[in-house]
């Protein structure tokens, strides 16, 4: 499943830089995350680096977004090129 930010979000900015699919972007009050580039980091990293950083933990699993990490690896490979 996607990640999503919450509006406990303060914009601390750490998050952003740490996205290797660059799905995070400064919204009109705090960051959000697009569910169509969020992979989680499979296929990048063991756990997602946007919540490995955030000093205030407002970075959940999105309900409305739900996946198998199958499907997350078959996102990465779409997202870098690789699939088949």
């Amino acid at each position: 499943m996607a990640l999503l930010i919450t509006d406990r979000c303060i914009n601390c900015d750490l998050c952003e830089p740490e996205c290797p699919n660059e799905a995070i972007s400064l919204g009109a009050e705090i960051y959000g995350i697009d569910p169509a580039r969020c992979t989680e980091c499979v296929g990048h990293f063991d756990v997602p680096q946007c919540r490995a950083v955030c000093p205030v933990d407002c970075i959940p699993f999105d309900p409305d977004h739900v996946e198998t990490p199958d499907q997350l690896r078959a996102k990465y490979l779409r997202l870098t090129g690789q699939a088949a």
